[in-house]
């Protein structure tokens, strides 16, 4: 594993190594609040260059599922710092991820005086746990006025500046798993036909503004954006390939006009070799792959062209001293799927090390 665990240098991703701990949703942020269980989880996992944090909403609205942390308050703020001075003390790098779940939410999730709401009102399929009242359907979500848009735009740039105040090295925004920014670039969820609906130009409008937004207010070189082309995540209808294609293409040049930090690229889907090669041939950035990796497959992706670093999502849950373990060639744990959402310890702080 030569070069999974050597250093990684360009820009400003000064790496002590190449591996990521992608972004993972797990539940544990009582009263939305970051907490010393939540640090404990991330110091133990300070082994990665790189830390991208659980989905972080920017916004009350943005607070779909139960006991996921914010970043919007001064108390979410003050609470993050434990966790980012822990992470730099063990070397590693950390930014936040920027989430906000549109649709994939319910009421009974969000704080008094929130709103569902999304592109459209066409309600996801399915089911969402609520602490309040066990699983409920997905309601129809409130469709953003031009206003509210201007307004959801600003509430991402509010929590990228209370993100350096907390001291992260940068954001990420979440444009993939179905979530709002996702939902506006999906031609079926997205029925607008206002300068935010239509062609692919208007429906790539929402990212684009936001990232440019966010980079003008706490420098481009702290920015990346999570995407995951063809993904079906939260109910998102599958559209035709050829414009899946285009609009990643576009974007890919787009977050390169902006000068961001990376592009994380979760392989939710099968993704064609030529949109891969489109992202990789528009965006001179970094690339980090996302996709159920090994350690064996991830060291073949770093060679292979696409990808400048790999992110590894439950190989880090239940593998606290990946890096370690990589480099003793030793066997890795699996997740206990139980406990993934469940509040406190168990199956969260409690994997044994080497």
């Amino acid at each position: 594993m030569n070069k999974l665990l050597m250093p990684y240098h360009k820009g400003a991703l000064q790496l002590k190594n190449h591996l990521v701990m992608a972004p993972m949703t797990r539940s544990r942020a009582i009263d939305n609040l970051p907490n010393q269980l939540m640090a404990d989880y991330y110091t133990q996992r300070s082994g990665a260059g790189l830390i991208i944090t659980e989905g972080t909403a920017p916004s009350p609205d943005a607070l779909g599922y139960s006991r996921i942390p914010g970043i919007f308050s001064n108390e979410q703020t003050e609470a993050w710092k434990a966790i980012t001075t822990a992470v730099h003390t063990a070397g590693s790098k950390i930014f936040v991820q920027l989430m906000h779940t549109g649709r994939i939410g319910h009421p009974a999730n969000l704080p008094a005086g929130a709103r569902l709401v999304g592109p459209s009102t066409i309600k996801a399929a399915g089911d969402i746990w609520t602490d309040a009242l066990g699983k409920q359907t997905y309601p129809e979500p409130e469709m953003l006025t031009s206003d509210a848009i201007a307004a959801v735009i600003e509430e991402f740039v509010h929590a990228a500046r209370n993100a350096m105040e907390a001291g992260f090295d940068g954001v990420e925004l979440h444009g993939a798993n179905g979530y709002l920014v996702e939902q506006f670039l999906n031609p079926h969820v997205n029925n607008r036909t206002d300068e935010w609906g239509g062609n692919i130009t208007n429906r790539t409008r929402l990212a684009i503004r936001i990232v440019q937004a966010i980079a003008a207010a706490i420098g481009a070189d702290k920015v990346g954006v999570r995407f995951s082309p063809y993904s079906t995540l939260g109910d998102l209808p599958a559209y035709d390939e050829q414009e899946v294609h285009d609009t990643y293409a576009l974007l890919a040049k787009e977050m390169n006009n902006a000068n961001i930090a990376y592009l994380h690229i979760g392989m939710s889907a099968i993704i064609p070799q030529k949109t891969f090669d489109a992202i990789r041939g528009g965006f001179n950035g970094t690339i980090i792959l996302c996709n159920g990796l090994t350690p064996e497959t991830a060291e073949q992706a770093l060679h292979a062209g696409f990808a400048d670093l790999v992110a590894f999502g439950r190989a880090f849950l239940a593998n606290p001293d990946l890096e370690k373990r990589i480099a003793a060639n030793a066997p890795l744990h699996q997740p206990d799927y139980n406990t993934l959402y469940t509040p406190g310890p168990v199956g969260y702080t409690d994997y044994l090390s080497l």
